[in-house]
């Protein structure tokens, strides 16, 4: 099933930023001796970094996407470093040429399809066999019967379907097909960084080898850009498992910690709780319980009035208002509490599920039978002269949270004041 409201551009935007910086470069037609040099020794210095990367973080996946493309990346660089110092192509150019415009969208697919589900060293195993049976059966057969592989790759077998635009061997175009099609599935069933970041990375390795004897350095610059999008990919994911809330896909505490650290003298903090979540989660179950928070949290993550939602830990979530007054933040916080306690929840049967949105949502306007709905009480702070630290003011929404509760829950309580938000809903 496809998760089109996971889909983010900024899953892209690392990636589609290299890929246009690569393409600005090649096109650049006189470079001075320096970037001449930088990019002669940029794919291998990339590799390294990124590879050791990797390998540290154990991204396996990732770390063998990077080694297939400098694998295509020095076979093609021997053939144009024959052609730039001698003016012609080398005797096997067409057949590695072709080779390569074959095997490496193929490995690239099939690398990126492999998810890591054993163990980490049977794992490497399995993909070094793998890159080196495929290696060594083309090495095996472009040196044992050169121009029989290269008359089988350049032959036209599709005449109807040739054009005069294909820079590329036919029998590429449809694997390019297959690989694009297979990388674009896997982001829409599950989006995250890497696999925008494969997507992108294709459509840089198509665009490359067309140009690789025509644009001087174009080899150099986007097989370096591809692998910097791997590992940029790498860097994105690892700060989303530090910064963001996994079940909720909030912002978490650290990244609360460190936004409360550059707010300015004007700010409100609120805290909200989930009321009665521990008996909820007794009855209901946990996976119901996880149900409700990603419900709070998308509701919360909606507020209005420029606040932004936190998940600050278990059925606790935090609300920062920059640039604002308590009396401005209360009708916004008022307004999404009402929103989660008029919600109803529809509990799923997991051998009934809504094949999509629309059918959820008729399913939850249609009956009300198999329901819930939950209510949040919020305390509120604003930065007052005593409050020393941003620490200090989240203390006091948590001592509003806590009036909120004795108050009766399902409302919003400012700290300091006696005048509460919101009544208690009755059943």
């Amino acid at each position: 099933m496809f998760r089109l409201s996971a889909v983010r551009p900024s899953h892209f935007l690392p990636s589609v930023c290299l890929l246009v910086s690569g393409l600005a470069a090649a096109y650049v037609r006189d470079l001075n001796v320096f970037f001449t040099s930088l990019f002669n020794v940029l794919p291998t210095l990339v590799l390294l970094l990124g590879g050791a990367y990797c390998a540290v973080y154990r991204r396996q996946r990732e770390l063998f996407l990077m080694v297939t493309v400098y694998i295509a990346y020095f076979l093609l660089d021997t053939q144009t470093d024959f052609y730039r110092d001698n003016g012609r192509v080398r005797e096997d150019a067409a057949v590695v040429f072709h080779l390569v415009c074959l095997l490496l969208p193929l490995m690239f697919a099939l690398y990126a399809a492999w998810q890591e589900r054993t163990h980490l060293f049977q794992d490497m195993v399995a993909r070094f066999a793998v890159l080196l049976a495929v290696g060594s059966v083309a090495l095996g057969l472009e040196q044992s019967f050169p121009q029989a592989v290269l008359s089988w790759l350049a032959e036209i077998r599709w005449p109807s379907l040739h054009g005069q635009w294909m820079s590329l061997i036919q029998l590429a175009y449809p694997v390019f097909i297959i690989a694009f099609v297979l990388l674009v599935v896997q982001y829409l069933r599950e989006p995250r960084p890497l696999h925008a970041a494969q997507v992108i990375g294709l459509i840089g390795i198509f665009w490359m080898l067309p140009k690789t004897f025509i644009l001087p350095f174009t080899l150099n610059i986007m097989c370096s850009q591809v692998m910097l999008m791997i590992a940029a990919a790498v860097s994105h994911e690892a700060y989303q498992m530090a910064f963001r809330d996994e079940l909720t896909g909030l912002p978490g505490r650290r990244a609360l910690n460190e936004r409360m650290q550059r707010l300015g003298r004007n700010y409100v903090l609120a805290m909200t709780d989930v009321d009665h979540f521990k008996k909820f989660n007794d009855t209901h179950g946990h996976d119901v319980g996880d149900q409700v928070l990603r419900l709070v949290a998308s509701k919360l993550s909606k507020v209005t009035g420029g606040g932004r939602a936190y998940r600050y830990g278990g059925e606790e979530f935090a609300l920062v208002f920059a640039g604002k007054s308590i009396e401005e933040c209360m009708p916004h916080l008022e307004a999404v509490r009402e929103v989660i306690a008029n919600y109803n929840i529809q509990l799923r049967n997991q051998d009934n599920r809504p094949q999509d949105d629309q059918q959820g949502r008729q399913r939850r306007g249609a009956s009300a039978a198999s329901s819930v709905s939950v209510t949040i009480s919020i305390g509120a702070s604003e930065r007052l002269i005593d409050h020393r630290s941003p620490d200090e003011v989240l203390k006091s929404a948590d001592q509003a949270l806590y009036s909120a509760k004795g108050a009766g829950r399902n409302c919003v309580m400012a700290y300091g004041h006696q005048v509460k938000r919101g009544a208690v809903r009755t059943a």
